[in-house]
């Protein structure tokens, strides 16, 4: 059984690449041609790909690993929360935050600080602060 198939792909645009002059040439090996200025991707590449990272996330969480589901675009904030909730994963589907998994000392310590702010507000000592 396929993940996604090529007919689901081309109904979704996903082969639609950026503009000529804003490429990236490290994805030269995904670029499959350009037409009207724009490149189209590979998409036989996009689902050999999609078909690892699926593999992959079957493996992980076979051995009882977390995934974390990340897509803060608009159109995508309300499935990536619905799908990450229906198999009990983590997800960042607002803001991401710079340092969130290379630096997280640093944003745990800015969460434990949230935490206390938010239970001064709750305890009344919030009121108190001048």
């Amino acid at each position: 059984m396929a993940v996604v198939t090529m007919k689901n792909l081309l109904e979704s645009g996903v082969h639609f690449g950026h503009q000529v002059k804003r490429w990236d040439p490290r994805m030269k090996k995904y670029i499959f041609a350009e037409r009207n200025g724009i490149h189209i991707i590979d998409l036989q590449k996009t689902i050999a790909a999609i078909k690892d990272g699926y593999d992959e996330v079957r493996r992980v969480t076979a051995a009882g690993k977390s995934v974390l589901f990340v897509g803060t675009k608009k159109q995508a904030q309300q499935a990536v929360q619905k799908e990450a909730e229906r198999c009990g994963m983590f997800y960042v589907n607002n803001r991401w935050l710079g340092g969130m998994l290379t630096n997280f000392a640093t944003i745990k310590k800015s969460l434990q600080r949230l935490k206390k702010i938010e239970k001064m507000e709750i305890d009344g000592t919030f009121e108190n602060l001048t």
